[in-house]
């Protein structure tokens, strides 16, 4: 069963009430006005420096962390109720296409199956944004959606007992192109209450558990070997520790099954232990010193996701602990993005564990995962 029709699109929008969109967040508590305002501070700084209204995107961005960037920002607006960046979403490169009926998205997204992931998560937090202030065209935001997730479960088959191949290619299965699937998947049944989304989660996690991707610390590594399907030992990257968060609340709110939250603390408490300088997190390539050296910049993603993954914990108030097991934690690595991450020029860099003593990499990517941080924090790290 596909997804993709307009019909499904507009039964779905019938069953998401547009008067409260899906975006809006469950609060237990007010968001904290000082981090509040420091994230947008930020926010405000990449839009008029880094934002190009022409094309849509980020000066020196790319397509994944283009999406990553518009996904936070309308979420930080969401969860504040705040409008300082309304009519964005239909300038962004996603807005544009989604406003095209005959884009054709598997050219769009290009051959990497994890970039139309990131795609989806953007144009449903967009299209909850538009939703919420009762503004035009979200069901070709959602049909959009749609059509790009088809596209990432029809790159689903049993090789290695299962999975979603990383690219178009099919030549690697790695994890976070399947934790990918499976959010969007159970994030997919909750807006929707589509059986098929429902299914896929269930199948993706169970593929996820079985695949052997989790090593000896609780920590994904990056993939699979080609033909042997054996965990490949590669780098643990944060956002491989983060994108599973989101996909274990949002099947937890579907199901109730609450191994789930279990399996989810495994991997932050892992992730607490073994990535983390100073109680900050950090990337195995992050170097305070080491000039030029090639680094991902994604802690904030592993932010977003653990935010996410508490937010779905708590519908109906269930799992507040959440927030007092890592409140503080989250509230430190806002805290050090601020103090130690960010320069006079408002630009943040790669490492926050530390002071840049030259290996520190400042970029627009770095903004926006630092920006993802001071999000995270405004909604449930303590408020200093």
């Amino acid at each position: 069963m596909r997804l993709n029709t307009l019909l499904q699109v507009f039964i779905a929008i019938g069953t998401v009430s547009l008067g409260r969109a899906f975006g809006q967040r469950i609060k237990s508590r007010a968001e904290c006005a000082s981090t509040v305002a420091l994230s947008f501070k930020e926010a405000q700084h990449y839009d008029s420096v880094y934002y190009d209204p022409v094309n849509g995107s980020s000066f020196d961005g790319s397509f994944w962390t283009d999406s990553n960037t518009m996904e936070t920002l309308h979420l930080l607006m969401l969860q504040t109720g705040r409008t300082d960046f309304d009519g964005l979403a239909d300038t962004t490169f996603l807005g544009q296409a989604a406003l095209i009926p005959f884009t054709d998205w598997s050219t769009f997204t290009g051959p990497f199956v994890d970039d139309a992931g990131w795609a989806v998560l953007a144009l449903w937090t967009m299209a909850d944004y538009k939703a919420a202030h009762g503004e035009s065209n979200v069901a070709d935001y959602f049909a959009a959606a749609a059509t790009v997730y088809d596209f990432i479960a029809s790159n689903w088959d049993d090789t290695c007992g299962g999975g979603v191949w990383w690219t178009v290619d099919h030549t690697y299965k790695n994890a976070v192109t399947n934790e990918l699937f499976l959010t969007l998947s159970a994030q997919g049944y909750l807006r929707f209450k589509n059986e098929t989304y429902l299914d896929n989660a269930k199948k993706a996690w169970a593929w996820i558990e079985g695949s052997g991707m989790r090593n000896s610390q609780g920590l994904f590594n990056d993939g699979l070997e080609f033909g042997t399907c054996v965990n490949n030992g590669e780098t643990t990257w944060t956002y491989n520790q983060g994108v599973i968060l989101s996909g274990l609340g949002a099947l937890y709110a579907a199901t109730g099954n609450e191994t789930l939250i279990s399996e989810a603390e495994i991997t932050i408490d892992a992730s607490i232990r073994n990535l983390t300088v100073n109680g900050v997190l950090k990337e195995s390539c992050d170097d305070v010193k080491l000039e030029g050296t090639p680094c991902d910049t994604d802690q904030g993603i592993w932010l977003k996701h653990l935010q996410y993954l508490i937010t779905f914990a708590n519908v109906q108030s269930k799992h507040p602990e959440l927030i007092t097991k890592y409140g503080s934690f989250i509230g430190a690595q806002s805290a050090a993005v601020q103090h130690t991450a960010t320069d006079r020029q408002l630009d943040i860099g790669s490492v926050w564990y530390g002071a840049n003593q030259g290996g520190s990499i400042f970029s627009v990517q770095g903004l926006a995962s630092g920006i993802m941080a001071h999000a995270a924090n405004a909604e449930y790290g303590p408020c200093n």
